[in-house]
């Protein structure tokens, strides 16, 4: 039987900045999450004011986007004081939905924040559809599912509640049940379920063996090179690219990205891939083929290896950092287009890294825009003549081969 369109799902992006949700939206995503100064799980990501929420949400909603608000914390006593003043800011700054993983905190948002949604955390491990349903009950929109759960549960979960179904899709994975982890608690003295994780699971470990009291015996792991190597309990990242068809026919509403403490490059590549994927396979899932360039588009921003985590069956030793890096990015992020002149053909960037005359550098925009070329010329912003660029942030001038538009992005080889 042929398939006609199917239903969009929402891209959700993340964006740790006003500048990240700028570029996340520009980029391709329909939504975006961002963290607030209270109650989020990213203390250090560069969360937001009410107003800078404020502004965030009309230049989403201006664009046909949304903005939601992670406040999903592991509430203490001394968390609770000020909640319902938070949630309220929070809705009158015209933000779509909170997203809250504590009960009392869910409680707090619905009771003294009339009219703004709720959207249930991973943090909260929800796992089954009798979970969603119970939530659904309680008056939120939509579940955030734990990471730990797989294709064929999110097909018999749509099958028996119609609650909106959000899943990861993209990004770090963590060594803890759904996020919920005390290493940094007690190696680091960082609550990581507060805000405060220092990702203890990503460190290298020696490890022994201690059969009595007073005996200790190294043991030695070796990578695949056959060396010795410490041991980490660090988990590959995910990457669901290759697999949209299997996510969007089980009936997931939202896809999520992980990442506010990543990169406008970083932001701005996974929303690009993942939108013009969704948005492929959504028009004519019949004629719908994954295309390689979208997966290397993704490796040009990958900090490790990619999995699909618990989504066809348990993890095994394949999905852990151990050994030699299978696959390396190569590519570095070096400027943004802020104008272009169709007379001169000269692009006029602000460079973030060093590039200069002979490197070639790959323009890339929104809608999977691109093109390659060597730079041949380099001026500053006194248009004088200049071998590199090194200085961040800096504007610089050069002829530039194909239009671009201001917000498209740069790269080059990462060994510059």
């Amino acid at each position: 039987m042929l398939k006609t369109a199917v239903k969009h799902p929402e891209v959700l992006a993340p964006a740790g900045t006003p500048e990240k949700l700028r570029i996340a939206i520009d980029y391709g995503a329909d939504a975006v999450y961002i963290g607030g100064d209270a109650y989020g799980l990213r203390s250090r990501a560069g969360n937001f004011s009410f107003e800078e929420m404020a502004a965030g949400a009309k230049y989403a909603h201006e664009r046909g986007a949304k903005v939601y608000v992670a406040a999903n914390i592991v509430a203490h006593e001394q968390n609770l004081a000020g909640a319902g003043e938070f949630y309220r800011h929070v809705r009158d700054a015209g933000i779509d939905a909170v997203i809250v993983s504590d009960p009392s905190l869910i409680e707090t948002a619905i009771t003294e924040a009339p009219g703004l949604k709720v959207h249930l955390s991973t943090q909260a491990s929800a796992t089954n559809y009798e979970t969603l349903n119970f939530w659904q009950h309680e008056g939120l929109e939509r579940v955030v599912l734990a990471r730990e759960v797989g294709i064929a549960e999110i097909k018999e979960m749509r099958q028996h509640t119609d609650v909106q179904i959000e899943s990861f899709v993209h990004g770090a994975m963590c060594i803890g049940y759904s996020g919920r982890c005390v290493l940094s608690n007690h190696l680091s003295l960082r609550d990581a379920n507060r805000g405060g994780c220092a990702q203890n699971c990503r460190w290298k470990y020696d490890l022994f063996d201690i059969p009595e009291l007073g005996q200790k015996r190294e043991l030695m792991g070796h990578n695949a090179e056959g060396k010795i190597e410490k041991f980490s309990m660090s988990a590959v990242d995910m990457s669901m690219i290759e697999h949209i068809p299997d996510l969007v026919d089980a009936g997931v509403d939202s896809l999520k990205i992980e990442g506010r403490m990543k990169t406008v490059h970083y932001v701005s590549t996974v929303a690009n891939v993942y939108s013009t994927a969704v948005r492929s396979y959504c028009e004519d899932p019949e004629h719908y083929q994954l295309k390689q360039e979208w997966v290397d588009e993704l490796w040009k921003v990958a900090q490790r290896e990619l999995s699909t985590g618990f989504y066809y069956g348990t993890p095994n030793e394949d999905f852990q950092l151990f050994g030699k890096r299978r696959r390396l990015p190569h590519y570095a992020f070096v400027g943004e287009v802020l104008g272009y002149d169709d007379v001169t053909k000269q692009v006029t960037v602000q460079q973030r890294n060093n590039f200069g005359i002979g490197d070639q550098i790959e323009f890339y925009g929104p809608h999977f825009a691109h093109h390659t070329q060597i730079v041949k010329d380099l001026f500053n912003d006194e248009n004088e003549p200049i071998e590199r660029a090194p200085h961040a942030m800096e504007i610089v001038h050069f002829t530039c081969e194909q239009p671009v538009k201001p917000g498209d992005f740069l790269r080059a080889q990462s060994k510059l």
